[in-house]
């Protein structure tokens, strides 16, 4: 199968990819390297995969339909997994404009083009954003239409085009709500890349509150697990991909000053309007339809993520 990965120099988009080529799956990748974060991450990434057999990159938006409609003349292809996002909630605040362009436009851009050239299967990133505040564990069939943040809007929205073009066009269709995902050469906004830093490098560790927020903590290499198994025929289906085990902030931090052997500076800011106390996935459902479930535990995740930053600390403490 030969699969376009859109954002496949973000964090969950360069394991996607190595999971398919390591599968024996040809790789289009593109990315437009944007500065939504520090660049040195994404090239690091990149760098990962360049040179691979299989593995072809093309620096492009999924905003510019023209590039994006030159690319899709070139070959055919299968699949389209659509990584490419804007992500963050609370970012998203400051610049709702710049996420409903490359997170709705985007995700429309790239189902015209399926539609017309005949590409069967699409397989759209979401995120848990979209249950809002409500109580977890959150099922696929639970409400999704009280969004805190223009994120968690533009996820929905461009979920709801996918059932349009599903509805419309016949176009087989998985939708991957994604719940807190960390790892390593993770996004430098989500706690996990930021605690390590601030923790070994002697920095405040800001919470957003006291700390008793829960978080569905999952490792990188099982989303990419899953998403590669959401290119089965479904249908048209929403799949939450978690861990199934919130975890305490504080708890958290408690296991990433053990790892570190370093005491965190923790300081603590009022609550921000956009968070939610609490994600909890039930993965019942990407279970039984997919055969997946996650396999690595928290300890085992956070230990590669710490590791790889001591590695990299060199410049990964600049980022």
């Amino acid at each position: 199968m030969k699969v376009l990965v859109t954002g496949c120099a973000g964090f969950i988009g360069w394991k996607v990819s190595e999971r398919l080529l390591a599968d024996g799956h040809p790789v289009i990748g593109a990315d437009n390297l944007n500065r939504s974060y520090d660049i040195r991450l994404k090239r690091w990434r990149l760098a990962q995969m360049t040179g691979q057999q299989g593995f072809s990159f093309h620096p492009m938006s999924v905003v510019d339909r023209d590039q994006l409609s030159s690319l899709f003349d070139q070959e055919p292809w299968d699949a389209v997994i659509n990584l490419a996002a804007l992500a963050g909630v609370r970012a998203s605040i400051e610049d709702p404009w710049g996420y409903y362009e490359t997170n709705l436009t985007g995700t429309l851009n790239l189902l015209e083009l399926c539609q017309a050239q005949g590409v069967g299967k699409f397989v759209l990133a979401s995120s848990s954003s979209v249950y809002g505040a409500g109580d977890g564990p959150f099922r696929e069939d639970m409400p999704t239409d009280r969004p805190l943040s223009p994120y968690a809007a533009s996820k929905k929205a461009a979920e709801e085009l996918c059932h349009f073009y599903h509805h419309a066009c016949g176009m087989d269709i998985s939708l991957l709500r994604f719940f807190t995902v960390y790892g390593p050469a993770g996004r430098p906004d989500m706690a996990v890349f930021r605690f390590i830093k601030w923790i070994h490098e002697g920095k405040p560790l800001i919470v957003y509150g006291d700390g008793s927020q829960r978080r569905d903590f999952t490792y990188v290499d099982d989303i990419a697990s899953g998403t590669v198994l959401a290119l089965k025929p479904v249908g048209f289906e929403a799949f939450n991909l978690g861990s199934d085990r919130p975890v305490l902030l504080n708890a958290l931090i408690d296991q990433l000053q053990e790892m570190l052997h370093k005491k965190a500076k923790v300081q603590h800011q009022p609550p921000h309007s956009a968070d939610v106390p609490s994600t909890w996935a039930d993965i019942t459902k990407a279970g039984k339809i997919l055969g997946w479930r996650p396999e690595a535990t928290l300890e085992q995740g956070l230990r590669r993520a710490v590791d790889w930053y001591l590695e990299n600390r060199a410049w990964a403490r600049e980022v």
